[in-house]
């Protein structure tokens, strides 16, 4: 890809949309108490007020801004619109070059501790020689990838798109790694372009059962039935969002979009749940994320008007899957899983090595569903065993 065809980028909070944000966050119409045991209706109103009023009053925007920025990124046109990235590129041109993606409601927020590490791994006590080129693209409809103006940009679309990408910055070969969404646009990528992934690093493990297998859960362990169990009670009680999102996107995207306080609050039931954040038998995001990297994740939705477009990939990819394309397809090239304790979903061992060709399997002792940005020590530590495992085969 050609310097003039990347457009260098910057996030910018200006200082009137920060001005309305808390003029807006100021007057919020709060909901009536309810005496109900802690979040088990919901985000809780004390913690939402009290997030919300530091984000009102002692957020630092201007810090945000720069964190945001401390990261070569640009923008290109791919067939017509607009695709973000990150681009970390190592001190030598040998170096893998490593594709990862985030999901929703993340954003390329998740990876600005994890890209150093990765990139620079000799600050960190590691060596020079275990770097990688790093590229994080914003998924399409995210914060600095605008979204689509029509249906169709579905995981699948995103997979091709992000394949023309890495192929435009001169990257025939690389590592791609995906959570949430990431993870089936990474699956999408390997099982369509298997001459282009080097190999496919999934932190989620989607509980799928194998195909052909007459009981499946005799394959499952008695280690990992605590994880079924957790994957019963999310499928039961977790999936509210995903109902709405993946039908009716567009009508609660007005409220979100009006409402910071509103989207504070639908987002941060979401990072409750799905971080590792429990201590001591008590749930504070703080004890997996802290607030300014919660709210610099948040801002960034708002202040790029990208908070629809987000959650439109949910029914993107409902239609996808009626039109008999949701599903990514084989996999053939090496596959590494890192098991994350507070994941909202596990899998059996044995349900993803009948699936993929599994040749590293890890199982992180902390971390969630947001796993580069809890733990982007672990995060980066395990994509360079991965590779390790791909070198050595």
């Amino acid at each position: 890809m050609t310097s003039a065809a990347m457009r260098p980028f910057r996030f910018t909070f200006s200082e009137e949309a920060v001005e309305d944000l808390r003029r807006r966050l100021g007057t919020t119409r709060w909901p009536d108490e309810f005496d109900a045991p802690g979040w088990s209706y919901g985000t809780d109103l004390g913690y939402l007020r009290e997030l919300v009023g530091y984000w009102r009053d002692s957020f630092d925007f201007a810090a945000a801004e720069r964190r945001l920025g401390e990261i070569p990124q640009y923008v290109v046109d791919v067939d017509g619109l607009d695709v973000h990235f990150l681009h970390a590129r190592a001190v030598g041109d040998d170096a893998v070059p490593l594709l990862v993606l985030h999901g929703w409601p993340g954003s390329i927020v998740e990876f600005l501790d994890a890209i150093p590490r990765l990139n620079e791994p000799e600050r960190f006590g590691g060596r020079a020689e275990d770097a990688f080129h790093v590229v994080a693209p914003s998924l399409q409809g995210y914060g600095g990838s605008p979204g689509a103006t029509a249906p169709g940009m579905s995981p699948r679309a995103m997979a091709g798109r992000f394949a023309r990408l890495m192929a435009e910055l001169g990257y025939d070969r690389y590592i791609v790694q995906g959570g949430d969404w990431g993870s089936l646009i990474a699956h999408h990528l390997a099982a369509d372009h298997p001459d282009r992934v080097l190999g496919l690093h999934l932190s989620i493990a989607q509980p799928v059962p194998p195909p052909g297998e007459a009981d499946p859960m005799s394959l499952v362990t008695e280690r990992e039935k605590p994880w079924m169990e957790a994957n019963a009670l999310h499928a039961a009680n977790g999936l509210g969002y995903y109902a709405i999102q993946s039908t009716r996107p567009q009508t609660v995207a007005y409220a979100l979009t009006d409402s910071p306080a509103g989207w504070c609050a639908w987002v941060l039931d979401k990072f409750h749940v799905w971080t590792d954040c429990e201590r001591d038998g008590r749930r504070d995001i703080r004890n997996a994320v802290s607030w300014d990297a919660f709210l610099t994740n948040l801002s960034l939705y708002w202040f790029t008007g990208t908070i629809a477009s987000a959650a439109r990939l949910y029914r993107e990819q409902t239609l996808a899957q009626a039109r008999g394309e949701g599903a990514a397809g084989p996999v053939t090239v090496p596959t590494g899983v890192v098991i994350y304790p507070g994941e909202i979903v596990r899998s059996p061992r044995a349900w993803m090595e009948r699936r993929f060709p599994v040749v590293h399997w890890y199982e992180a002792p902390r971390g969630g569903h947001f796993a580069a940005l809890e733990q982007p020590e672990i995060f980066a530590d395990d994509l360079r065993r991965f590779h390790a495992v791909l070198t050595a085969s």
